[in-house]
């Protein structure tokens, strides 16, 4: 894959959008990360999704977390990872 961050970023951006825009809120994070993982991919980027994480807080090692989304170049180099944070309003 011979592309650049910016590139990367903008088809992140917009396909984030797209997802939002189409979907909205109020779903399962899972469905928002199906639908991302499906739009990277049409993208033909190298996308793999739910990628374990080591998380060290000073010196204490703690459970790897996973990734959502995490996208590489061909040099195995992780360009570019994320969590899919998903909120919505709350009646009151």
């Amino acid at each position: 894959m011979n592309i650049s961050e910016n590139e990367i970023s903008r088809i992140v951006y917009e396909s984030g959008y797209k997802v939002h825009k189409t979907l909205g809120p109020g779903l399962l994070e899972s469905a928002y990360e199906e639908c991302m993982f499906y739009e990277l991919k049409r993208h033909n980027l190298l996308v793999e999704k739910q990628k374990p994480m080591p998380l060290i807080y000073d010196e204490v090692k703690l459970n790897p977390q996973k990734i959502n989304v995490t996208i590489t170049d061909t040099a195995d180099r992780n360009i570019c990872r994320f969590f899919i944070a998903v909120s919505g309003e709350r009646s009151r």
